[in-house]
């Protein structure tokens, strides 16, 4: 499981310094694949089915349904400025940074042991680092990717701390990403049609 942490880690620096779409979902999908691997593991002390269903649930849907949608959504862009973006990676990669030390910091006052520290440590920051893109990157599909991260890290701490979650919670988990998600590729989708760019601060243009 450590190895997973570091792999985890690694990959959630690289979302913070990655601001090409394609390279972002590719990103995304490492991750949601090592997600895939932690739940296995987890679930086999709880039967095999608890394993294997969480597991399968995570390559279908993580892993294989809405990063297909988001690249065929990428494929539709024909601007070449709107695949790439041009802010400073610097502060998300710092904030992350920063997240990891508030989560070791955390981590330690509920007394943890070593190895629960590091995936305590590992999801607060997926989860603040999820959320910090989904504030800081202006393109639809990058905060896409920061929402999915954001959910990962949730429900990797849900693991642990329940040591398992309830089939019937993993379920109602994935159904209600898979919705969120896919309602959030149709609006990307229909703002790059009607707008003819995927910045959502072109948003703005709709206030009264």
């Amino acid at each position: 499981m450590e190895y997973l942490v570091v792999l985890l880690l690694f990959v959630v620096f690289v979302q913070t310094r990655v601001m090409e779409l394609r390279r972002s979902v590719v990103a995304l999908m490492a991750q949601s694949v090592i997600v895939a691997c932690a739940c296995l593991l987890a679930g086999l002390n709880h039967g095999l089915i608890h394993a294997l269903i969480p597991f399968a649930l995570t390559l279908g849907v993580k892993v294989i349904f809405i990063p297909t949608a988001m690249l065929k959504l990428i494929k539709r862009i024909t601007d070449e400025r709107e695949i790439f973006s041009d802010i400073n990676v610097n502060y998300s990669t710092l904030a992350a940074a920063a997240f990891l030390v508030f989560g070791y910091v955390l981590g330690n006052r509920f007394m943890l042991d070593p190895m629960a520290q590091d995936i305590f440590a590992a999801t607060v920051m997926m989860i603040m680092t999820g959320l910090a893109l989904m504030v800081m990157r202006k393109r639809a599909i990058l905060q896409i990717c920061g929402l999915i991260t954001l959910e990962n890290g949730i429900y990797l701490l849900g693991l642990i701390i329940t040591e398992g979650l309830p089939l019937v919670v993993e379920l109602g988990v994935f159904l209600d990403v898979l919705i969120a998600v896919v309602v959030l590729v149709i609006l990307t989708n229909r703002m790059s049609l009607s707008f003819m760019t995927t910045d959502t601060t072109v948003m703005r243009k709709l206030k009264g």
